[in-house]
C-alpha cells in the first residue's frame, strides 16, 4: 500500500473507516486486545488481493480518488440488470440473502453478515432469492470521471 500515490492511501483509510463505523453491529469479537477494555468491537470482515471469484484485483488507476458508499435494497425475488464494475468494491450484506451470478453462472451466495470482494470489469447480476429484503453496503474506491457501475446494453 505504500507504494500508492498518497491520495489514493488516503481515499482507501477513509473507505475503511466508513465500513467498518457503517458495520460495527455486524462484528462478534474484538481482534485488537487494546479494544477489549474500551468496549469498541473492531474485527476484520475480509482482507484480500483477489475477488470473490479468485481473481486478483486490478490496480488502481491514476487519478483523483473518489470514494462512494452505497447502501443498496433489493426486495425479495428481485434481479438486478446485468453490470460490471470498472472500479474495487467490496461491501457487507447487512440483512437477507444474496446471489451474485456471473455471465457464466457461476453463483456466490451471501447471507446476512457475510463480506464480498466483488469481481471488476467482470459481468454479472444479483438476485434476491429470499423472503425478506436483502440490504448490502457497498464502498467503492473509484476514480473522478469513472462511473461505479455499467450497465450491459
Amino acid at each position: 500500500m505504500n507504494m500508492l500515490p498518497t491520495s489514493t492511501r488516503h481515499a482507501l483509510a477513509l473507505a475503511s473507516l466508513l465500513l467498518v463505523t457503517v458495520l460495527a453491529g455486524c462484528a462478534t469479537r474484538c481482534d485488537d486486545p487494546a479494544c477489549a477494555s474500551s468496549g469498541v468491537i473492531n474485527r476484520e470482515l475480509v482482507k484480500s488481493t483477489r475477488s470473490w471469484d479468485g481473481k486478483l484485483l486490478p490496480p488502481y488507476p491514476r487519478g483523483q480518488p473518489e470514494v462512494s458508499v452505497r447502501r443498496i435494497i433489493i426486495p425479495p425475488g428481485a434481479r438486478l440488470p446485468l453490470h460490471k464494475h470498472p472500479v474495487i468494491n467490496a461491501g457487507v450484506l447487512l440483512r437477507g440473502e444474496l446471489d451474485v451470478v456471473k455471465e457464466n453462472g457461476r453463483t456466490l451466495h451471501l447471507k446476512a453478515g457475510q463480506p464480498i470482494v466483488e469481481m471488476v470489469d467482470a459481468w454479472h447480476y444479483g438476485i434476491n432469492p429470499g423472503k425478506t429484503p436483502a440490504e448490502i453496503i457497498v464502498v467503492y474506491a473509484g476514480v473522478v470521471g469513472v462511473p461505479t457501475t455499467v450497465l450491459k446494453p
